[in-house]
């Protein structure tokens, strides 16, 4: 596959996308709200670089809900357990409306209590962890956002598909810099990169993955066909996986241990993803001010110091990501013409306009 031509990409406002995507959802049984709220997660994270949970999601996603597998109009049923504690039944609903949901009510319980823990079961691929660490964030708290997902990666030592590639999410505000926000896979690389790959015609980095035999492989058609992924960090991130697996999956009473759907591959039954999710007052052991301004010399201890041979900046977790999207804010999101003429023909199929796209970036 090397070699291969870059797919054309054409130039899209983020705000153009969210309102086409946001109608689409709509069209397909979604509350305007619920649909407003799936677009704008979908599109944040094409904002932010993180394109495998972006809009190229959107079709599939559709699909879903037209087999019955996505509930478009869920009874979220929130159970407290204790005043800090709350089990989330999702009723298969999308899992960008059952976590937001989630995180809300974690925020309301550390608003109250210092902190707040919401177990996840019966909900679905909730695109970016990021969107949920930044919903906390933005309302000043801390947090930490696990989520178990479909087998894809071996544990470290062995070859089948055991364990997702569930992200490691968390996030804390900051005072005058900004906040930290992590986001990362526990695979060497998110199965959805690879999947975006394949769909791309493109070849991906040794390491990534082993084809159905157990032998590493460039071909991302090779790992995905009967493949694995692999744990970052060989043990370690297969580790964290399994740690992501225990609190989103055996202890909110969701799938686990393999048994989530697939929801890329798997059309007979819904996902039953778990999520663990949990919000934390800053100022509970220290004063606000002073935890700001902690916060802000951390990053600015970090940033500061020495550079390594062929560094010219240290950027810390949610930096790069928030520059990104200042920049595609202003001057639109580059997407490839494929993916945006798939959304472009379910938008005329139900009579929607389509936004105008442009071969250049737009003026800032």
């Amino acid at each position: 596959m090397d070699g291969t031509k870059p797919a054309e990409k054409l130039f899209i406002r983020a705000e153009d996308l969210t309102l086409v995507s946001a109608q689409l959802l709509e069209k397909s049984g979604l509350s305007p709200a619920d649909a407003e709220l799936v677009a704008r997660c979908l599109v944040e994270a094409d904002l932010r670089g993180v394109e495998t949970h972006g809009v190229v999601r959107l079709v599939h996603y559709i699909k879903r809900i037209h087999l019955g597998l996505i509930n478009p109009v869920p009874a979220i049923r929130v159970t407290k357990v204790t005043p800090v504690a709350a089990s989330v039944d999702g009723d298969d609903g999308f899992g960008f409306v059952v976590a937001e949901r989630a995180m809300r009510e974690a925020i309301e319980m550390a608003s109250q209590y210092g902190v707040g823990l919401a177990s996840v079961h019966r909900s679905s691929h909730f695109g970016m962890a990021a969107s949920y660490v930044l919903q906390a964030v933005r309302a000043g708290y801390m947090s930490l956002v696990f989520t178990n997902a479909s087998a894809s990666m071996p544990p470290w030592g062995g070859r089948d598909p055991v364990l997702g590639t569930s992200p490691f999410a968390a996030g804390a505000p900051g005072g005058k810099l900004p906040p930290f926000v992590l986001d990362m896979a526990v695979a060497v690389a998110a199965r959805g990169k690879v999947r975006l790959a394949a769909k791309r015609g493109q070849s991906v980095p040794e390491g990534w993955g082993l084809d159905k035999d157990g032998r590493a492989t460039t071909d991302p058609q090779a790992i995905l066909d009967g493949g694995v992924v692999l744990p970052v960090g060989g043990p370690k991130g297969s580790a964290i996986a399994m740690m992501m697996d225990i609190f989103s999956g055996v202890f909110s009473g969701s799938a686990f241990a393999g048994e989530v759907t697939n929801h890329t591959e798997e059309f007979t039954k819904p996902q039953n993803v778990g999520h663990f999710i949990m919000a934390i007052k800053p100022d509970l052991f220290l004063p606000m001010t002073e935890f700001a301004e902690r916060m802000d010399f951390l990053t600015n201890r970090v940033k500061s110091s020495a550079l390594a041979d062929g560094f010219s900046e240290i950027l810390v977790s949610g930096e790069p990501e928030a520059r990104l999207e200042t920049k595609r804010r202003a001057e639109g999101i580059a997407l490839p013409k494929a993916e945006l003429d798939a959304i472009r023909i379910a938008a005329e199929g139900h009579g929607l306009p389509f936004p105008t796209l442009s071969t250049h970036a737009f003026a800032s």
